[in-house]
């Protein structure tokens, strides 16, 4: 039975590049090599994918002081053709250590690397310097860190999923307690509500008797009103009774007058 196994394919993301410094002090020219093109390529991390970017950055230091070994110093030549006839250019080893002890280095690490642009992308991270200086200080010290950062990070993020768990659980007992508090409230309220119900089965004829009578007195309230209308009359016989005792003083009036008129008469005739 033959079984398929998915090939590893990890994304850029997941690429971690870091700077490495290498010292070419006394070391010799084709290990020192070696060892840089194994650390441009990449294939000393466990996440190596030929076709990706997934080496580190080289710092080399002192290429000044490269070595090689038996009599190529006298008889390493670099050779430089452009096609055209008579440009050929021939520098021996020691004449390029003299002036560009740099391109040495460069030169044997380039023929190491694959031949295409991710070769090239590749070479691009090298950087060689022939003194012990060189200006990437704050870029190492980083990469050196980077383990440091990343195991506080992990930590920060241990302790950070510890305290959403133990927040969780106590969120989970509260609402427990709270459904509990609700569950035995609701059952104290349906005991409640079934006694009430209860009573009010077994008296529910007398309250009833016991309201008719108070709808019988709102029925004998009518005649007091019936009592306000009859005051209207009451009213009406005052005036009646007014009107005539204007009429008897007129009267009275009138005939004292005729009276003393008369009265006044009988005198003149007299």
């Amino acid at each position: 039975m033959v079984t398929k196994l998915k090939h590893f394919n990890p994304s850029a993301k997941e690429m971690v590049n870091d700077w490495q410094v290498l010292d070419a002090s006394d070391q010799i020219l084709g290990r020192l090599a070696t060892q840089v093109a194994l650390l441009l390529m990449g294939k000393h991390k466990p996440n190596y994918v030929p076709h990706m970017l997934s080496g580190d950055f080289v710092v080399v230091i002192n290429a000044s002081q490269i070595k090689v070994t038996g009599a190529k110093a006298q008889q390493k030549i670099y050779k430089r053709y452009s096609q055209y006839p008579g440009t050929l250019k021939e520098i021996p080893y020691e004449r390029m250590q003299e002036r560009f002890p740099e391109r040495i280095i460069e030169m044997a690490v380039k023929g190491m690397l694959p031949k295409n642009k991710l070769g090239r992308r590749m070479l691009k991270r090298l950087k060689v310097y022939g003194g012990l200086e060189h200006p990437h200080s704050a870029q190492v010290i980083g990469s050196d860190r980077r383990e440091s950062r990343e195991a506080a990070a992990l930590a920060k993020a241990e302790t950070a999923a510890a305290a959403a768990a133990v927040k969780k659980a106590t969120a989970e007992k509260q609402a427990a307690t709270k459904a509990a508090a609700t569950k035995a409230e609701a059952e104290v309220d349906a005991v409640a509500t079934e006694a009430v119900e209860a009573l009010a089965k077994k008296t529910p004829a007398k309250k009833a008797t016991a309201k008719k009578p108070a709808a019988k007195k709102a029925t004998v309230k009518k005649p007091a009103a019936k009592k306000a209308t009859a005051k209207k009359p009451a009213a009406k016989k005052v005036t009646a009774a007014k009107k005539p005792a204007a009429k008897k003083i007129a009267a009275k009036k009138t005939t004292a007058k005729k009276t003393s008129a008369k009265t006044s008469g009988d005198s003149g005739e007299k």
